[in-house]
């Protein structure tokens, strides 16, 4: 539906009600074998917060191993200290373990307590991009921070807009945040089958490449 719609990427999680869960095996070979837009499953052993101990980590590391080796080409994930900052050391070892995949930063990122320092701290990670809504409730309320962080990163790092990005704001927040990939669950209704609606998606596409274009 996405891919046909026009979407670049698709970030692939199960259990999407506890905000996305690492799917299984099977799921992430499925997604791997059916799409022809990069796939990056999610890294998350359960919902909740995103503190984890030694064993959770290694049922993170075995994921991770997995995607690697049946030809993921990124994952998204996230580690928190208690108090909100990016774990930084867990981070690097996570980039390590991936490697040569890229790491998206999930929206772990929205829990920081100061958004520039958490920047440099995935940065210096080794990550490719960061989801985030600019620590606001949704994109829009965040794109002075997002706008701040795209001049920031400077070309070292993705920043990635997500949070209520949808094809009626979508133009509006690309002027205000400057940002050149934009995440969106595509859900147009309150409907409990948490699927992304084709139209949404082709809308969302069309939009930015129409602001692009001028």
């Amino acid at each position: 539906m996405a891919q046909a719609a026009g979407a670049g990427r698709i970030e692939f999680c199960a259990d999407p009600v506890q905000g996305g869960v690492t799917p299984s095996h099977g799921a992430i070979l499925y997604a791997q074998e059916h799409m022809a837009i990069p796939v990056f499953p999610m890294i998350r052993p359960r919902g909740g917060n995103f503190i984890y101990d030694r064993h959770e980590l290694e049922i993170m590391r075995r994921d991770i191993l997995f995607c690697k080796e049946t030809g993921s080409p990124g994952i998204a994930t996230g580690i928190q200290l208690p108090g909100g900052r990016i774990d930084l050391e867990n981070m690097k070892r996570i980039t390590a373990w991936a490697y040569p995949m890229q790491v998206t930063c999930h929206k772990v990122f929205d829990g920081v307590p100061d958004a520039h320092s958490a920047l440099e701290d995935i940065i210096a990670a080794g990550c490719s991009r960061v989801l985030t809504s600019g620590l606001g409730r949704t994109a829009m309320e965040g794109a002075a921070v997002l706008a701040a962080l795209v001049a920031q990163a400077a070309d070292r790092i993705i920043i990635m807009p997500g949070g209520g990005v949808r094809a009626a704001n979508i133009a509006q927040l690309k002027q205000l945040a400057g940002a050149t990939e934009y995440h969106s669950s595509g859900l147009v209704s309150r409907a409990g089958d948490q699927l992304a609606d084709e139209d949404e998606v082709r809308k969302m596409v069309a939009a930015i490449q129409s602001s692009s274009d001028r």
